[in-house]
């Protein structure tokens, strides 16, 4: 008895645990570390229902023709730890899910003035 009680628990709380992970919040958070544990993974059809259509979107395809890596940015979506908002938010998708999140304080259209400019080496 003490067995079955045991397996009965043990997959309810499995499946409690698969739902809560599935979970979408209500709202992604706007500090950056919140937004960062957030959205890791998320597809990218939960950021356009969070955060609807980005500003800029850049594809890299595949030789057959197929979107494997997107860059997404918003603008003035995310606060530092001061409470200040960054201009950009960039948004780096592998085939269809986050993997890397950048904060700018340009709006991403360009190179910064500081940018260091090199032209590789002919050997």
């Amino acid at each position: 008895m003490k067995l079955v009680t045991f397996a009965l628990l043990f997959s309810l709380s499995s499946f409690a645990f698969a739902q809560a992970e599935n979970k979408t919040p209500a709202e992604i958070p706007t500090n950056e570390k919140d937004f960062i544990s957030t959205i890791d993974g998320f597809e990218k059809a939960k950021i356009i229902e969070q955060l609807g259509q980005p500003s800029k979107i850049d594809e890299i395809a595949s030789a057959a023709g197929k979107p494997v890596a997107s860059i997404w940015q918003y603008h003035y979506l995310n606060t530092d730890e001061k409470g200040e908002y960054y201009q950009t938010t960039e948004l780096d998708f592998l085939d269809d899910k986050v993997v890397m999140v950048v904060f700018m304080n340009n709006d991403g259209s360009e190179i910064p003035a500081d940018a260091v400019k090199s032209t590789p080496q002919k050997k």
